[in-house]
């Protein structure tokens, strides 16, 4: 069976987060509004079933790939068939064209001389002529035969696939759909940043435990953690005095290469995710900026930044997220 795609597989982490996301705290809902916030055990008895329904779609999809591409396999044959049909066809008709030109230039007199030498008798020449003609015949009979099957297995082959590309593309559209759904769920157990004060402003914090990073840093690194599935290590406090966020425990880098190396588009597509997501929930989380891709985003949009050097030092290979 086809494996499913990496945007599949992806994700498929989403929802493995789910059990531990949950876990979070839950933001206060606002005041009026018109739905209740549904409770901690309601959100994971609902992605439970959700989990369920997307691994079958899955498997499903999967399954349709395969036998879209046995299809199209088969489709390509019968082409190939036709063809040959095609050709057989038209060499059949052009055996049975010269036949009948012979027959008619017998009939008028005009057949060349060599069909009347003293060995041949007319009536020899005619029955061989008559015996060449049935058998050309047959043997355009037959081709037109094979081409007209050819022809219908070839559009039989056309409009399965179309059934069973749509029917694939259904399975991926409701797939997408309950993952979106997932994803706004998960959203909702994005917790929200301690210290944060009634007019939206942050407290300052002092780094504390054996990560030596503020709490509301923490927050965030781990909620990070468990909503994508991270390829490499998450490094934060540095005591390094750089002028950054790092040695005052208020930022974290979330590697998607090694060795100073260019992250593979897969890696390249998930550090824009984690950077697009900190800064969707960053009034929530408390991130001060986010730093991606020789670019830095304060909630107001990216700007580019001066070469520094290095993919490292560029922030090419990992996402800088740093905190209030």
């Amino acid at each position: 069976m086809a494996a499913p795609s990496p945007t599949f597989r992806r994700h498929a982490v989403w929802i493995l987060c789910l059990g531990s996301a949950a876990a979070f705290t839950l933001g206060a809902p606002t005041a009026g509004s018109a739905e209740p916030k549904p409770t901690e055990a309601e959100l994971r008895a609902e992605l439970a079933k959700l989990n369920k329904k997307i691994d079958k779609l899955i498997e499903s999809y999967a399954a349709k790939r395969e036998s879209l591409q046995k299809a199209q396999k088969a489709e390509a044959v019968a082409k190939r068939n036709l063809q040959r049909a095609e050709e057989e066809y038209a060499a059949a008709k052009q055996e049975v064209d010269s036949i009948v030109q012979l027959r008619y230039q017998s009939s008028a007199g005009s057949l060349p001389s060599l069909l009347f030498a003293p060995d041949l008798s007319g009536a020899a020449v005619m029955e061989q002529l008559t015996a060449q003609q049935s058998a050309h015949l047959q043997g355009f009979a037959d081709s037109l035969g094979r081409r007209e099957q050819a022809a219908e297995r070839a559009a039989r082959l056309t409009d399965e696939i179309k059934e069973e590309a749509k029917e694939v593309q259904s399975q991926r559209d409701e797939a997408e759909d309950l993952i979106d759904d997932i994803k706004d769920k998960l959203d909702r157990l994005v917790p929200v940043g301690s210290g944060r004060r009634a007019d939206g402003t942050w407290a300052p914090q002092l780094p504390t435990g054996a990560d030596n990073i503020t709490d509301r840093t923490r927050i965030m690194r781990d909620a990070i953690k468990r909503r994508f599935d991270l390829p490499y290590t998450v490094g934060c406090y540095r005591p390094t005095n750089d002028g950054g966020e790092h040695p005052l425990g208020r930022a974290c880098d979330f590697m998607m290469s090694t060795g100073g190396a260019m992250p593979t588009a897969a890696n390249l597509k998930l550090g824009d995710e984690i950077s697009a997501w900190a800064l969707k929930n960053r009034a929530k989380l408390g991130v001060k900026y986010v730093i991606w891709r020789q670019r830095i985003n304060h909630g107001s949009g990216w700007r580019f930044m001066s070469d520094r050097g290095g993919i490292t030092a560029n922030h090419y290979d990992h996402p800088h997220i740093s905190m209030f």
